[in-house]
């Protein structure tokens, strides 16, 4: 990428997106295209065919997605298969016509069957069924590979795959109804601690284990492969490590500074029994993660106090 070159990065508003935004300034890349889901609605072809036609992007960073927790992903099954697939498609067909140099595709690790093996091997993916409760999600996040690939198949395009592994950070989403389990962990340790409450509930047994990633980690990771790689398929990002449901309960606790009990709903789903990425086909590029989990908690928990404090 040259340093004048139009990047247009979709969904820049959310935790990835804007991530990669702040990577990008960091570098110096300043002719950035950055529109709100009010002034641009991705689902929406037309409007879709003519930004780009009128823009004329050379990269994309393709980060817009309608996203949950299990909850969110459990109850608005049509909604979130429907949406995320018109998002992606409209904007990998767009890149395809306006002839954009390079797509970057942002999936999840919800991709791969729910009893794979472990750790999560890139070519595990389609070889077993997905998790029931988030299985609409990982359809369209699975039909945006095959389509990067089919493109680049087809047309030569230089479409690309990445799959984070859980995510957390800066502009995560912190609604108890819809956030993912380290964000919703944060919020009820600190409000718990505020109002003195002797206990706080968490879902399921707390056995599975999840791998979390930082947002600028994965910001720095999306920035080396849209340098380093283009192939088809996709590229793994995550730690290589993961943590029990439980102990990030234990460790969020800590640093939230709350002292009373963690008490476990067992009538609550357990998802997935483990998720964790192998990442050797991107540490082999020569890139891994750099921000370990306490203190990436800690970087998180602080601005969730100045945020809640307002």
């Amino acid at each position: 990428m040259n340093i004048d070159d139009k990047i247009y990065v979709a969904g820049h508003r959310g935790m990835v997106g804007s991530a990669i935004v702040r990577k990008l300034k960091q570098q110096g890349f300043n002719n950035l295209l950055l529109k709100t889901s009010s002034e641009l609605d991705l689902r929406n072809q037309t409007d879709v065919n003519d930004f780009f036609k009128n823009e004329k992007p050379v990269y994309v960073f393709l980060a817009a997605a309608k996203v949950g927790g299990i909850l969110a992903n459990n109850i608005y099954r049509a909604d979130f298969l429907y949406e995320n697939l018109m998002i992606q498609n409209n904007v990998i067909h767009a890149a395809y016509e306006n002839a954009v140099s390079k797509l970057m595709f942002l999936g999840s690790s919800c991709i791969y069957p729910k009893m794979a093996p472990q750790p999560l091997k890139e070519e595990y993916l389609l070889t077993g069924l997905l998790e029931q409760t988030n299985e609409p999600y990982a359809i369209a996040k699975i039909a945006g590979i095959k389509l990067c690939d089919a493109y680049r198949s087809q047309y030569n395009c230089n479409f690309i795959s990445v799959m984070p592994t859980n995510l957390y950070g800066p502009n995560d989403n912190y609604d108890l109804n819809n956030s993912h389990v380290l964000p919703a962990f944060i919020r009820k340790f600190h409000e718990a601690k505020l109002s003195g409450e002797n206990s706080v509930t968490i879902w399921g047994s707390g056995k599975p284990r999840r791998e979390f990633l930082h947002a600028e980690d994965l910001a720095d990771a999306c920035f080396f492969l849209m340098q380093n790689y283009n192939d088809a398929g996709f590229v793994n990002i995550g730690t290589g490590d993961d943590i029990e449901i439980k102990e990030l309960a234990l460790l969020i606790k800590k640093i939230a500074g709350y002292k009373g009990d963690i008490i476990h709903d067992l009538t609550k789903p357990d998802g997935t029994p483990r998720k964790l990425m192998d990442v050797t086909k991107l540490k082999a590029m020569g890139w891994q993660a750099k921000i370990s989990l306490e203190e990436g908690i800690e970087r998180v928990y602080n601005d969730f106090e100045k945020i809640s404090e307002k």
